[in-house]
């Protein structure tokens, strides 16, 4: 028996390369949707004028995380897998600019920007450790 990334024993490797492959139960593809929510909601406040600039730019950032985890996920190595992971963690700092960006325009307050920072932040740690895990398994 062997613990996994999740803190999980498990027993056959197997398992592990199933668990990993399904991104609907992975907690980095649900923290990203999760922040996606976040964004979406926020960027309603922001100026009609920046419908087709910040608003949409911020959008398509934030889904692109998601998106990269689930299409990783389908990919048949692991080194495939980790690059869209990051793809992925490449998004979230464009996401982080973005809303300093925002902030500096004066659409988002600066403890806002500071939270949703954070918010990335704490994903971009998720993800390190998520390709820590996945490059050391090797699950092919």
């Amino acid at each position: 028996m062997r613990e996994d990334f999740e803190g999980c024993r498990l027993r056959e490797r197997d398992f592990i390369m199933k668990k990993i492959r399904d991104f609907r139960e992975l907690r980095i593809w649900e923290r990203s949707m999760e922040l996606a929510e976040k964004i979406y909601e926020v960027t309603k406040r922001f100026p009609k004028s920046e419908i087709y600039g910040l608003t949409s730019q911020l959008r398509r950032a934030v889904v692109s995380i998601s998106s990269n985890i689930a299409e990783g996920c389908g990919r048949r190595t692991s080194k495939d897998f980790v690059g869209f992971l990051y793809n992925a963690m490449g998004s979230v700092r464009e996401v982080e600019s973005q809303l300093i960006l925002s902030g500096r325009v004066g659409y988002l307050e600066e403890d806002e920007v500071k939270n949703l920072v954070g918010d990335f932040e704490e994903l971009i740690r998720m993800l390190a450790r998520f390709i820590e895990f996945v490059l050391s398994e090797s699950v092919e």
